[in-house]
């Protein structure tokens, strides 16, 4: 089956698309990526969706019209990655949308609410298209996040020691392979996202992050703001958690330096650099971590990776293209794959990763010009997932 999968990300620049063709025999997941691309969001509907973020007052009628807008650029990226990288030919989109809200009470998910109305997607593609994953599984008692996390375990399932997929988005994420245990996949806190908050701040909107992690690397670590930082309660808490830019936005951070005055910008984006590789390493050091695959947008922050080759010595750090899955391409990858076990009739959640009561088959699905046919469901869950690479 040939699969789209659509991702857009808590830092909110436009929407990945990836297309694989999967093949299920016995419990092996077999993955042939066809490519990605990348679609911007036009700059109007970037601004509509920064002013509906968490902490600022909405309305139903900015919600109604960011459900359509996030909709048809999604619709846009889908039709694009149907004619440039599967020559017109798929049998299925998959879409995350845009999480606009991520509702945490008491380390407790009630609720959480992803934009981009999937009827214009399978109206531009004609396709199928499954949306909509993280509900079921907040419905079921979990977190809704991180859904990578059997993406993650299929994929490095086998490698020695203990293996740890690392995400680096607006939050980031890792999902923990121990031999012998189930999976474990929680938020650690923020990864660009308060950094992206202080370059929009700091520039007054002028840059959107700190391009290769220049500025902080100009920068010094304050410990007073360090220390401020780490005081935040969720790192203490235990997995599984999620979090979101309901907790890690600007006000958040401009009233952690009106605690700790820090007057060069340099120094705050090194700061909050450090914390993202410090709350990282120490995931990784309670789960006794002895390889790394990394991926997504601070993957290429060079700062960052070097501050976690600093907090992690001994530790194996590789980018996920080394494990043949293309770092900017993985998210989107993943929930293709997500979507494929859905049509499947097949769970796409780890209780483990989750704290949901139990897994679940994620996702509602919206027909696409022909009259809906699903698969046969299939009869083994996926146990490891082989990447094709062969053209």
């Amino acid at each position: 089956m040939r699969v789209i999968g659509l991702m857009s990300g808590t830092s909110y620049d436009g929407i990945e698309a990836a297309a694989a063709e999967f093949t299920l025999t016995g419990d092996t997941l077999r993955m042939r990526p066809l490519g990605r691309l990348s679609h911007p969001y036009p700059d109007e509907l970037r601004a509509r969706i920064a002013a509906a973020l968490p902490p600022a007052p909405t309305t139903t009628e900015a919600i109604c019209v960011l459900d359509t807008g996030i909709g048809q650029a999604f619709a846009e990226a889908g039709t694009r990655a149907l004619a440039e990288l599967c020559d017109g030919r798929a049998d299925l989109v998959v879409s995350h949308g845009q999480t606009m809200h991520h509702w945490v009470e008491g380390g407790v998910v009630r609720g959480t609410l992803q934009l981009g109305q999937p009827a214009w997607i399978a109206e531009a593609t004609g396709l199928p298209v499954v949306a909509d994953l993280r509900s079921r599984d907040v419905a079921a008692g979990g977190q809704g996040a991180p859904l990578v996390a059997l993406f993650d375990t299929l994929l490095l399932r086998g490698l020695p020691g203990v293996p740890a997929a690392l995400n680096l988005g607006g939050i980031a994420n890792i999902t923990v392979v121990a031999p012998d245990a189930d999976p474990l996949a929680f938020d650690t806190g923020p990864a660009n996202a308060l950094l992206d908050a202080a370059v929009r701040h700091f520039t007054g909107g002028a840059e959107e992050y700190d391009r290769d992690g220049r500025g902080a690397a100009a920068g010094q670590v304050s410990p007073a703001l360090l220390r401020r930082l780490l005081d935040e309660p969720y790192y203490r808490l235990t997995g599984p958690k999620s979090t979101g830019k309901e907790l890690f936005h600007l006000p958040y951070l401009l009233a952690a330096l009106a605690d700790v005055p820090t007057p060069d910008p340099r120094d705050v984006l090194a700061t909050l650099t450090r914390l993202t590789a410090l709350t990282v390493a120490d995931a990784c050091r309670a789960h006794g971590v002895t390889r790394l695959v990394v991926s997504g947008g601070g993957a290429h922050n060079p700062t960052l990776m070097g501050m976690l080759v600093d907090e992690l010595p001994g530790v194996d750090l590789t980018s996920s293209d080394e494990v043949g899955v293309a770092s900017d391409a993985k998210e989107a990858l993943a929930f293709a794959l997500l979507g494929y076990l859905t049509v499947h009739g097949l769970p796409g959640t780890l209780p483990s990763g989750t704290g949901a009561r139990h897994a679940s088959v994620l996702g509602s699905i919206t027909p696409g010009r022909e009259p809906l046919r699903l698969p046969a469901p299939a009869g083994t869950a996926p146990n490891r997932l082989l990447i094709d690479t062969a053209d």
